[in-house]
């Protein structure tokens, strides 16, 4: 049975009552700092120590050679190789929207600004492994970077017990535009594509989720490299009104609890009624259940049920949950898009269950988790670029500016800051000109006094 709070009237939703897993703990933390360690100082040796103790096999290679790839879609169902090109069309055309362009404008006064955006060089993503095997996780995470223009696209996952890679991975792989594959997971995998080894060589930037052990592991080598996100346990919240059929909302609330058992679902409705409605729903769907003991733990464990008063009094608790996944399934859901402040991917109306925005849809699945919807936002092809401000000064820009950097520079006692200025603003003054002064103060303030010298 699911957790359940009914709030009274006026009564508030308080993050208080929220009983959330963290990303990792302390355990974790320490066990990934010394994997990571092993790695930065033994390399290829400290992988195949930890890929034989983690994943019980020993892999002496660890990059994919290119025929293993190629003969990989073969190996695939045809049908599943058509969903994945199908849903690679999607989230790249969805993504391709995203894309920006360098710009660059010419104040009144002659300066010019502006920002210049780069792909990365290189990326790395994480594709988790263990209870189930993510193809999709590669499309989401390869695409964006695809389309952003990066050269190099790294992914590393781990190897199943006979040592190999899931074919549908590959093949995924190879669809998105991959560079290179390594047949290695865990903390150990964050370590390599952060500092490299001799087989692997290091990342810019490094995205996708994985256990606590990975996301301890990313916070670690965060600075080193940059990261996407720390991801936590996956979460979905379904606000419920009297339309939404009961048996709807009830496998919605089980495709998010099948997950993982520390996966988070939340309902959020009106009556205690339409609750147990739901609840009952779960039972029979639970008879059916390939996944049903994962599912039970997470909805044991993790679920909650809170029932408001109002619409109003819902909307807020959904935006103190800030969940990764919302699902309106309300009628008339899209008036209440305005009213919706933190959630990761917002799904409206019935006909719109989580999974399509997992697989087809084309928004990134990869998103904020553990209220972290408050503040941040789902994987985009922003990710993958960097951005350069682009400044120019004409001789007339720096007049007009001078006072005032110079006082702020004074105010904070930095002499040197407000003297570079001075300096130019005195060439100026002594008559160099806008014109002669726009490419070098210095020779356009000395040709000026070879010129008296010349009289």
């Amino acid at each position: 049975m699911m957790r359940r709070i009914t709030l009274n009237p006026g009564e508030r939703f308080e993050s208080s009552l929220i009983n959330r897993t963290g990303a990792f703990n302390a355990g974790a933390l320490e066990a990934a700092a010394s994997i990571i360690e092993e790695v930065r100082t033994r390399g290829d040796k400290a992988l195949r120590d930890f890929t034989e103790k983690f994943d019980g096999v020993r892999v002496e290679s660890f990059r994919v050679p290119k025929e293993a790839i190629d003969a990989a879609e073969a190996q695939v169902d045809p049908a599943t190789v058509d969903a994945l090109k199908h849903a690679a069309r999607q989230i790249r055309d969805f993504h391709e929207r995203q894309v920006q362009q360098s710009w660059i404008y010419t104040r009144a006064d002659g300066a010019i600004v502006g920002a210049k955006v780069t792909p990365l060089d290189s990326v790395g993503i994480y594709v988790p492994g263990g209870r189930a095997l993510y193809p999709s996780t590669v499309l989401m995470n390869a695409l964006p970077a695809k389309v952003a223009g990066v050269k190099r696209i790294v992914c590393v996952t781990p190897p199943t017990k006979d040592g190999t890679l899931d074919a549908a991975i590959l093949t995924a792989c190879k669809i998105a535009g991959v560079t290179e594959i390594y047949t290695v997971g865990g903390a150990q995998a964050i370590g390599a594509l952060a500092y490299g080894t001799e087989s692997i060589a290091p990342v810019d930037k490094i995205t996708g989720p994985g256990n606590a052990y990975v996301a301890a592991a990313k916070k670690i080598v965060s600075g080193d490299v940059g990261i996407d996100m720390i991801a936590g346990p996956s979460e979905v919240c379904v606000v419920a009104d009297e339309t939404a059929e009961p048996e709807l909302v009830a496998i919605d609330l089980m495709a998010q609890a099948e997950h993982d058992p520390l996966a988070a679902c939340y309902l959020v409705t009106f009556s205690n009624e339409y609750a147990d409605a739901v609840e009952a729903a779960i039972e029979r769907h639970m008879a059916r259940s390939t996944r049903a003991e994962i599912t039970r733990a997470s909805l044991d464990g993790q679920g909650l049920i809170v029932v408001c008063p109002s619409m109003d009094a819902a909307l807020e608790a959904v935006n103190v949950i800030a969940p990764e996944h919302l699902e309106m399934h309300v009628a008339h859901a899209m008036e209440y898009l305005g009213s919706i402040r933190n959630a990761g991917a917002i799904f409206l109306g019935a006909w719109t269950p989580e999974a399509v925005g997992d697989y087809v849809a084309g928004p990134n699945h990869t998103l904020p988790t553990g209220g972290t919807a408050r503040y941040a936002s789902p994987l985009s092809v922003d990710e993958f670029v960097k951005k350069s401000s682009i400044i120019q000064f004409s001789a007339a820009a720096l007049k007009n500016d001078a006072q005032a950097i110079m006082q702020i520079a004074r105010h904070e006692g930095l002499w040197a800051h407000a003297e570079s200025v001075a300096l130019r603003a005195d060439a100026l003054a002594a008559g160099a000109g806008a014109d002669a002064g726009a490419g070098n103060p210095a020779a356009a303030d000395a040709g000026a006094e070879g010129g008296d010298a010349h009289e």
